[in-house]
């Protein structure tokens, strides 16, 4: 289903959390569980992977995260301030001590000028670190693509996260 490539990288990263006895949750909008079924695709991935939060609509995000109405109106669910909620609040509603969010506007249709297709955020919530979030620009790739690059990316904030 996932290329070797990131397979392999799951992998690591899995055994990266282990060594440190820390479990993930996930906390998805426009890649629709994707990071949770990559970790999940790994057998014995259950000792590490806590849960994972798909939380495709604004009252699910809210309601599941925590993410409060009034970031959400103001800057929108495609924003940094709403990935770092969504981050903090995987991570305070599981028993994870580091959570990956990611939304954004995977396409063909939803962009604006403002937020065009292809812009989505990630935001990560670790122990030792503050939350923090990124952004991607990564044009009208297509859907899949968009999806596929927003996977890549928090593997690698993931990563970065747990670098010695």
């Amino acid at each position: 289903m996932f290329p070797a490539n990131l397979i392999s990288e799951a992998e690591r990263l899995l055994a990266a959390m282990r060594a440190r006895s820390l479990k993930l949750a996930t906390a998805e909008s426009c890649t629709g569980g994707l990071i949770a079924a990559l970790f999940t695709e790994i057998a014995g991935a259950s000792d590490v992977f806590e849960r994972g939060f798909v939380t495709y609509s604004n009252a699910a995000k809210i309601g599941q995260l925590g993410v409060g109405l009034e970031l959400l109106l103001q800057h929108g669910a495609v924003s940094a301030p709403v990935a770092e909620a969504m981050a903090a609040g995987a991570r305070r509603n599981s028993a994870a001590g580091i959570a990956i969010s990611v939304t954004g506007i995977a396409g063909p249709s939803g962009g604006s000028e403002k937020k065009p297709v292809g812009l989505v955020y990630i935001g990560l919530a670790g122990p030792g670190t503050s939350v923090l979030s990124r952004e991607f620009r990564f044009g009208d790739l297509g859907r899949p693509e968009i999806r596929r690059r927003s996977v890549e990316e928090a593997l690698k904030m993931l990563s970065h996260a747990l670098a010695p």
